[in-house]
Formats: structure tokens, C-alpha cells, sequence
């Protein structure tokens, strides 16, 4: 029985501000310590409900956020960046299940640090819809045959997985008070839930379903700024659908994963040319 674990940084417990999720923001260093335990408490449940190996992805901004010496030595972990499938790096079809901890609400909803990979996406949608990290990344293990059997994180990404990935169980660790407001549960009572239910995920993951995975995929991202659209205009295939957005076309959740990864660069480095040039003036 492997599992896989994809572990973001805005859907921890106790975790509800920018400081916290940034490099280099004086409460980053507590939310590391909070994001490696609700890990821990995700690997002991798929050990308790019979995994035979874990494998953790870091999946949050630098994707080197865990504290490695304070992990359960028994998983592997794939960290650092940029990697080809982003969240998604290291699930192959030998796994049973995939377990989603610490996820947030997508770009443009309501929901605790809401964002779709990239602060610099105003808007995220894919085949039209709205679409999280989550949903992404669900449709990728789709292709591998992995159904998704546990997503925790505040109340608005818990709706979304139930309404969205048949059979899976959820941890609500938090309600969504703003975009950096949370009524949280306390850190150990998350992890103790968190436990539980990774068990369960594990020993019943035949009662989740895979995503179904469409034909074609249409990807249109909003920018914050009409450079990063202007950058990501010049990668082929992409089509300028207004000043501050894009679309393309692509033929799988592989190709989506990378154009997402892309375009995430491009918008960075608008984002970085237009803060040089405004401090210099």
C-alpha cells in the first residue's frame, strides 16, 4: 500500500497571514513547525491505516519549507523547486491514494490566503470553471489511476472537495473569517483529526473515485499586472483574451501542470521588472 502525500502551507491550523506563509516573514518560522506536524499527523495515519510506504511532496512556494529532521523518518520526502509537475511531483501510478493537507481556496473566492499556484493569478479558471490546486492536481492522479482520499484546510476548500472528488473525506482545521482571518482549531486537535481520517482514507480507499478527465483542456488565467499577460503572450499557443488575461488550449493535465508553471515564472518576473521601475522613479 503506498500513499502519497501533497502538503500546501495556507490550509495548516493556525496558520492565517502572509507573514506566516512567506519566506523570510517573522511568523514563517512557526507556521514551518505547524506545517511539519500536520504532516507527521497525516504520515502516522497512513501507517495506521496500513501503508506500507509514504512519499511526501513539499508543495508550498520554495517547496523547502518542511523541517526534514522532525519528520517521520518513515516517508521520503521531494522537495525544493521547480520541479515538472509542481504539486504533483512524484505521484506515479504505483500509488493507492493520494492525501492532500494543509490545500486553500482557489483564486478569486472567499477563503483563507486564497489563490490559484500563484499570487500574481488574479483569476484561475479551467473548461471555464473556477478551478483550485486541489482540483488540478486531483485531475493529474486521475491519469495515474490515484483517487484523492483526504483534503484538509479551512471550510471553503472542504466544501469544494466534497462537492467535487466523490467519496473523499475531509479535515476542516478552520473557518474563513477574511482573506487573512481564521477561527481555528487548536494545532494538536488537527492533527488528532487529521490522524484519523488519513487512516480511514487509507484503509477505505477503494470507496473514492477518480476525477474524470476531460478530452481538452482550455486554461485561462487573470494577471495582475498587463505585463505578466504581455509576457505569457509570447509562449505559444496562447491566446490574449484582454489586457490583464490569457488562454490556451491544451491536451492534457501533464501540459496544464507545465503551462501553469510557466506562466507563474513569466508573471514573477513582470511583477519583479515593475517594482524595479517603480522604486526607481
Amino acid at each position: 500500500m503506498k500513499v502519497y502525500i501533497s502538503v500546501d502551507m495556507e490550509g495548516i491550523a493556525g496558520i492565517a497571514t502572509y507573514d506566516q506563509v512567506i519566506r523570510g516573514g517573522s511568523g514563517y518560522s512557526r507556521a514551518q513547525l505547524l506545517m511539519t506536524s500536520e504532516t507527521n499527523a497525516a504520515i502516522e495515519g497512513a501507517f495506521d491505516g496500513g501503508a506500507t510506504e509514504v512519499l511526501v511532496n513539499d508543495s508550498h512556494g520554495t517547496m523547502d519549507n518542511l523541517i526534514h529532521e522532525q519528520l517521520d523518518p518513515r516517508a521520503r520526502v521531494i522537495f525544493g523547486s521547480p520541479k515538472a509537475f509542481c504539486m504533483a511531483e512524484g505521484l506515479t501510478s504505483d500509488f493507492d491514494v493520494a492525501l492532500y493537507v494543509g490545500y486553500h481556496a482557489p483564486a478569486g473566492s472567499e477563503g483563507v490566503l486564497a489563490h490559484s499556484f500563484s499570487g500574481y493569478f488574479a483569476s484561475f479558471r479551467v473548461n471555464g470553471a473556477v478551478a483550485s490546486e486541489a482540483s488540478v492536481n486531483a485531475m493529474f492522479a486521475a491519469t495515474r489511476g490515484v483517487p484523492v482520499g483526504l483534503v484538509t484546510g479551512d471550510d471553503i476548500i472542504c466544501d469544494i472537495a466534497r462537492r467535487s472528488f466523490p467519496g473523499v473525506r475531509t479535515v476542516q482545521v478552520k473557518e474563513a473569517r477574511g482573506v487573512m482571518a481564521a477561527n481555528s482549531l487548536s494545532p494538536q486537535e488537527a492533527r488528532k483529526q487529521i490522524r484519523n481520517q488519513a487512516a480511514d482514507a487509507v484503509r477505505g480507499n477503494g470507496g473514492t473515485q477518480l476525477l474524470p478527465v476531460p478530452d481538452g483542456i482550455r486554461l485561462e488565467i487573470g494577471f495582475q499586472t498587463a505585463l505578466a499577460a504581455e509576457l505569457v503572450e509570447a509562449v505559444p499557443g496562447v491566446v490574449r483574451t484582454s489586457n490583464l488575461s490569457i488562454a490556451r488550449e491544451l491536451d492534457s493535465p501533464e501540459d496544464l501542470l507545465g503551462m501553469i508553471a510557466t506562466s507563474y515564472n513569466l508573471a514573477g518576473l513582470a511583477a519583479r521588472t515593475v517594482y524595479s521601475l517603480v522604486n526607481r522613479t
